[in-house]
């Protein structure tokens, strides 16, 4: 199954061009690297409804794979989790776990991630940190499900 990928990088800085986002191309190479398919890429502020419209597009567009990066932490304008937990049909709670888990082995501060994953219409989203290698090394904590996921997300029929 060719999995279809939709990026968005969650920033108010690198919405704005204020810097050079470095975290959605990380994460389009990790996509390439793997054998998706990258087909829709945003750059949007930490805004829920931003958040919660570009999901939603995404998805609709075909996006059957959806990775965030940024609003993770606990900043006041950290408000990824939050967004998509309003839109989701069901959160996965073992991606988040085994991204802290896994990340606390690289460093503490990890511990005071909220990634998350959910079913989003029929989208598999997983909410990454900002920080690019961040991103790129939990979504390789997690890679081994998302095929799986994804299926099911997409209520394709699966034998296990």
């Amino acid at each position: 199954m060719q999995i279809q990928v939709g990026i968005i990088t969650i920033s108010d800085r690198a919405s704005a061009g204020e810097y050079d986002d470095l975290g959605g191309p990380a994460l389009r190479e990790a996509a390439r690297k793997t054998g998706w398919q990258v087909l829709s890429e945003a750059f949007i502020p930490d805004n829920a409804e931003r958040i919660q419209e570009t999901i939603r597009s995404f998805s609709q567009q075909g996006c059957s794979l959806i990775l965030t990066t940024g609003g993770t932490g606990v900043g006041p304008r950290d408000v990824t989790p939050e967004a998509i937990r309003a839109i989701m049909r069901v959160e996965i709670p073992g991606f988040g776990e085994v991204m802290r888990a896994e990340s606390m082995k690289i460093t503490p501060n990890s511990i005071l991630s909220r990634s998350l994953a959910a079913i989003v219409d029929l989208s598999l989203v997983i909410a990454l940190p900002g920080k690019p290698s961040g991103a790129v090394e939990c979504l390789s904590f997690v890679q081994g499900a998302i095929a799986h996921g994804v299926a099911l997300a997409q209520r394709v029929p699966t034998s296990c």
